[in-house]
């Protein structure tokens, strides 16, 4: 199936790409194009197993582009007695660092203590063995080494840090990634394995006839529809996935909002942990830039309506001014927001960050597998696992995984196109996204391909740039094009507060 490229160099195009999904049986047919998506795509499709990946949306439309962009253990998980889940994503935020080095930079964390409520749980002799604890549950191979500050050597590297009943702090270290420049570029080596991705196709009516899976396929962009079968289905859609028939799936979506100020404002070469009752939040430097997160409250309204409100952000805002007194930040000072769901197992018991981070896979029927929960740090393993069950069902015999040892991209492909810090706009970049990495309207690529809207100030004059390169791309006329800045535009209000 040596048809994956298009003869300019390009993915196929997306004709070729319906008609392949189309023409004959699939073994694995991937319906959600999130990071777990993605992941199974590419472990599915480097075993052998032929692929196709669809997304209702844009790859990474949903939670996959609005995490905190950390690769993490999960420090406060460690508090809960989940040791098993700090070990799988201390031991995977490892491997990512190896398979994805150019999404994946070591982050240290500074984590201050204080004599009083509700620092209890949080002591700093408490701190000073967990942080020990979690070094030794990465195998001996975490991304930095721990350590303690007293009072004293705290504030002479985090001078802005509220000095009153301060006892000290730990540092620790997790890993920076970019969230959604993580899906693409896994499923960028997904295509390279002769998997088949589309966006914008939405999958329905999924029925199980002589032995196959049966779906109808909407093109979103020209509402044609097509019958794709598949020996087995995946349905690994984050928080759409109890909307078929045949999940299992029960959820609690919480939504998560994240701020974006410049780091001047809160200079710090260290991520910061901010403690609110049982709630911890972060201050991650990103570039020129400081991310401010995150909230978790439960969510029960439209998927695709998820928003920050004001009462978002100003929970944030008086949490960080109560750990650096003198930032004294307000509304202005925020340079872009983002809202997004935890597709989280509902287990009935808790507030929203007493809910485990754990995944769980179940075959309902035969050949649907559901995928649901998990962290952005463990996808790969959750693929490995996902994948390993679905030979099982197809009875071919377990075979070897590859994931943790390939590379995503070589170092060219990487560098070209990918990265944690935005790249500089241009016509060659915005091509590239367009022919190599399925972007096919304006907030593809200001939002999930670049991060430009959450990055760059002059992000309005940018979106007229791209929009003037991808007309000349796809032949847009005005209408299209003004059409694709006020949706552009929309997104960006959905996300700002």
């Amino acid at each position: 199936m040596n048809s994956r490229q298009s003869d300019s160099g390009g993915v196929i195009s997306r004709t070729e790409a319906l008609n392949k999904i189309s023409n004959e049986p699939l073994d694995v047919l991937v319906i959600g194009g999130g990071i777990v998506g993605s992941g199974i795509a590419r472990d599915a499709a480097m075993r052998g197993l032929k692929t196709g990946l669809v997304e209702q949306y844009d790859i990474a439309y949903g939670t996959s582009s609005r995490s905190s962009r950390l690769l993490h253990g999960g420090i406060r998980y460690l508090a809960q007695g989940r040791v098993g889940l700090v070990h799988e994503a201390s031991v995977e935020k490892s491997v990512i660092s190896r398979i994805a080095p150019h999404v994946s930079d070591p982050l240290p964390f500074l984590f201050p203590t204080y004599k009083c409520p509700p620092w209890g749980q949080w002591a700093l002799w408490k701190l000073m063995i967990g942080v020990k604890i979690y070094d030794f549950l990465c195998g001996g191979r975490n991304l930095g080494k721990s350590s303690w500050f007293s009072p004293k050597g705290l504030l002479k590297i985090l001078p802005g840090i509220n000095p009153d009943k301060l006892t000290g702090a730990v540092r620790y270290f997790d890993g920076l990634t970019n969230d959604s420049r993580l899906v693409v570029d896994t499923l960028r080596s997904a295509s390279n394995a002769e998997a088949i991705i589309l966006n914008y196709c939405r999958a329905a009516e999924p029925q199980m006839q002589d032995g196959l899976w049966h779906c109808t396929l909407t093109d979103t962009l020209t509402s044609r529809t097509y019958t794709i079968t598949s020996k087995t289905v995946v349905n690994s859609t984050g928080p759409w996935a109890e909307h078929f028939d045949q999940s299992s799936v029960k959820l609690r979506p919480t939504k998560g909002v994240h701020l974006v100020i410049s780091r001047d404002r809160l200079p710090s070469d260290d991520a910061v942990v901010m403690v609110e009752d049982t709630r911890i939040l972060f201050a991650i430097p990103w570039g020129e830039r400081m991310i401010l997160g995150t909230t978790d409250t439960d969510y029960s309204g439209k998927i695709e309506d998820v928003k920050v409100e004001p009462e978002d952000v100003d929970y944030i805002l008086d949490v960080v001014n109560a750990s650096f007194p003198s930032a004294k930040l307000n509304k202005a000072d925020i340079i872009s927001s983002w809202a997004g769901l935890r597709p989280l197992i509902c287990n009935g018991k808790g507030g929203p960050s007493d809910i485990s981070r754990s995944h769980e896979i179940k075959m309902p029927e035969p050949g649907w597998l559901d995928i649901s929960g998990g962290k952005l740090t463990t996808y790969r393993l959750m693929a490995q696992q996902s994948v390993d069950k679905l030979e099982s069902y197809l009875g071919r015999g377990k075979t070897k995984c590859h994931t943790a040892d390939e590379p995503l991209l070589n170092a060219d492909e990487a560098a070209k196109a990918s990265g944690i810090i935005p790249l500089e706009p241009s016509k060659e970049l915005v091509e590239h996204y367009c022919k190599n990495e399925w972007a096919i309207h304006l907030d593809d690529i200001m939002i999930r391909r670049t991060s430009w809207t959450h990055y760059r100030t002059d992000a309005k004059e940018i979106a007229q740039k791209v929009a003037d390169w991808m007309a000349e791309i796809f032949d847009w006329d005005d209408n299209r094009k003004a059409e694709e800045l006020l949706n552009a535009a929309y997104s960006q209000l959905k996300t700002d507060n």
